[in-house]
């Protein structure tokens, strides 16, 4: 059995308590009107608008009336160092699915998913070849169907 402190999870004593605080600087937006008064993550937004529009990520198409109109949601996030300086901020945005009818708005869905499964098979045979593994991030992976 794996105890708390045995895993290096303590609690923090009751003096300690005060000393962790969140400088209002780095407090996440709760929405879109105070992201815009903040001049990082409006530029963080700028940078990911920037990216949705040059990937081409949607088509607009002229409101007739009868269309279900899908809405969207800006959800900010801050990615910390170990040290607990910011990393950078993070922001996405999401279209709010939940609003699709099946048949109407989308006929089927698909998820670009790598099975766990996969990624051991290669890892493998980077093993038994010695090749060298390396990581990468690729910015908006998610908006680049043909990568």
């Amino acid at each position: 059995m794996v105890t708390r402190s045995k895993a290096g999870i303590y609690k923090l004593k009751q003096p300690y308590i005060g000393f962790i605080e969140v400088r209002e600087d780095d407090k996440e937006p709760r929405n879109v009107k105070e992201a815009l008064i903040k001049p990082k993550w409006k530029e963080a937004m700028d940078v990911e608008f920037k990216a949705l529009m040059s990937n081409q990520t949607w088509t607009l198409i002229p409101f007739k009336g009868q269309e279900n109109i899908i809405y969207s949601k800006w959800v900010f996030k801050t990615k910390y160092e170990a040290d607990g300086s910011i990393e950078r901020r993070k922001e996405i945005l999401i279209a709010r699915g939940f609003q699709q009818t099946t048949g109407i708005n989308f006929y089927e869905t698909f998820s670009h998913m790598v099975k766990s499964s996969s990624v051991k098979i290669i890892l493998a045979i980077a093993v038994h070849f010695n090749w060298d593994v390396r990581q990468l991030d690729i910015n908006n992976a998610f908006l680049n169907g043909n990568l």
